[in-house]
């Protein structure tokens, strides 16, 4: 299959074509912007390979997406391609509405006419808004975004909605909650707690650390993702959960734990406007029809993910200090081609 994954550089889009590329005989073209949490370096094992072509470039531009669909034979695409932080539409959410929502309308546009077979729309528990201490989100809860972000995803996931029922276009929608694993932004919870731990720096928490989240490993993740896009119905939405809910507090101080740091490190702050009490993914309609389930139970995962961390320091400094940006330039100069060695 040729799949057009869009925000592949970032966190799960990375992680998603590395797994596929291991596994499975599926050519991938990875258009992404490369705004700040785009980092072509997680890719970097992908690189010479014969499946995989990277194209930077905007999910709004018709032009360039009608040219990578018709030129690669585009078969199934795959949208990772997000602003996706809720702090940073709190404090700018113009682009968000540009990219989440007008983008992911384009893609959906431009694919629509060229008869695109498959259309992932990679989307978030945060769209039913907020829980009491029962309950869980399913298929059927109420869409009550709370957020710029969560706002601009439940838009886009409308439209996905809406071109399946006008114009019988094959897209499909997946709801995750909280990922974790290799690769992520540290500017997300768990990566961020880790390397200020490990540099002795205060871990800041929003208000009281109560609001509970459940946490999804990015692989598991993936493998639920590529499971729907090739045995999901079209016009079904998939919610996608690891059964492991958790307070933020427990979370910061089982890290420090893990690290050998001290709970004096521990700072609470003022809250986030709007902060989301809980989340919790019922994820059983997955498993009834398509028959996926987390592998990861959150022991071993949070393990796995502490230890690359700690593998894999220069990485996430250099995403904290920007020089990972250098990597588009030097691995493809300025006319966008890979250069070989």
């Amino acid at each position: 299959m040729n799949i057009l994954v869009t925000g592949g550089a970032g966190f799960i889009g990375s992680n998603f074509i590395i797994k596929v590329l291991k596994k499975n005989q599926d050519k991938i073209v990875n258009l992404d912007l490369l705004t700040y949490a785009g980092n072509l370096e997680n890719l970097a094992e992908c690189e010479g390979n014969s499946n995989y072509r990277f194209v930077k470039g905007d999910i709004g531009d018709s032009k360039l997406v009608h040219s990578i669909i018709e030129e690669e034979k585009i078969e199934a695409i795959v949208n990772f391609a997000a602003e996706s932080h809720v702090d940073r539409s709190i404090d700018g959410p113009k682009i968000f509405v540009e990219t989440n929502v007008l983008g992911t309308q384009n893609l959906l546009q431009v694919a629509k006419e060229l008869s695109v077979k498959r259309f992932l729309q990679v989307s978030t528990d945060e769209v039913y808004g907020s829980l009491g201490k029962d309950g869980f989100f399913t298929e059927q809860s109420l869409i009550k975004p709370n957020s710029p972000y969560s706002a601009s995803k439940a838009s886009a996931d409308h439209f996905c909605r809406a071109w399946y029922h006008t114009f019988n276009f094959p897209a499909m929608i997946t709801r995750c909650s909280n990922n974790y694993g290799p690769y992520q932004f540290p500017e997300k919870l768990i990566p961020l707690m880790i390397a200020n731990a490990l540099d002795d720096k205060e871990l800041p928490i929003y208000g009281d650390g109560k609001n509970v989240r459940d946490w999804l490993h990015v692989d598991d993740h993936c493998d639920a993702i590529y499971t729907v896009l090739t045995d999901g119905k079209p016009g079904a939405v998939y919610n996608i959960g690891g059964n492991n809910e958790m307070e933020n507090i427990q979370i910061v101080e089982l890290l420090l734990e893990m690290l050998g740091k001290d709970k004096s490190l521990i700072k609470f702050v003022k809250d986030r406007p709007g902060h989301d009490q809980r989340y919790a993914i019922d994820a059983s309609l997955i498993k009834q029809e398509l028959g996926w389930e987390p592998s990861y139970t959150f022991e071993t995962g949070i393990k796995e993910t502490v230890q690359w961390y700690l593998d894999n320091r220069k990485w996430w400094e250099r995403v904290r200090s920007g020089s990972y940006q250098e990597y588009y330039s030097n691995m493809y100069g300025s006319d966008g081609r890979h250069k070989t060695k």
